[in-house]
C-alpha cells in the first residue's frame, strides 16, 4: 500500500514537471505574438498620424520584438 502512494506521488511531480516544461515555450510564443501584433498596430497608428516612417523588414522586426519601446525607438531614430 505504502509503495503504491509513493509511485503516485512521484508519477504526479513528474506530470507537473513535464507540465512546467511543456508550457515555457508556450508562454514565451504568447508573448511573441502578442508584442509583434502590439508592435505592428502601433506602428500602423503612428504612420496614420503623420509620422511618415517607411515599413520595411527590419522596422517591422523592431516593433515586433520589442513592441511598445520598439516603435518608441524607431520614431526616436527616424527624428533625430
Amino acid at each position: 500500500m505504502f509503495e503504491m502512494i509513493i509511485a503516485f506521488a512521484v508519477g504526479i511531480i513528474i506530470l507537473c514537471l513535464i507540465a512546467k516544461i511543456i508550457s515555457l515555450p508556450v508562454k514565451l510564443l504568447w508573448k511573441f505574438i502578442t508584442n509583434s501584433l502590439i508592435g505592428a498596430v502601433m506602428l500602423w497608428v503612428v504612420n496614420l498620424f503623420g509620422a511618415g516612417i517607411p515599413i520595411d523588414i527590419v522596422r517591422a522586426l523592431i516593433a515586433g520584438i520589442f513592441g511598445i519601446p520598439g516603435v518608441l525607438a524607431i520614431l526616436l531614430y527616424q527624428h533625430f
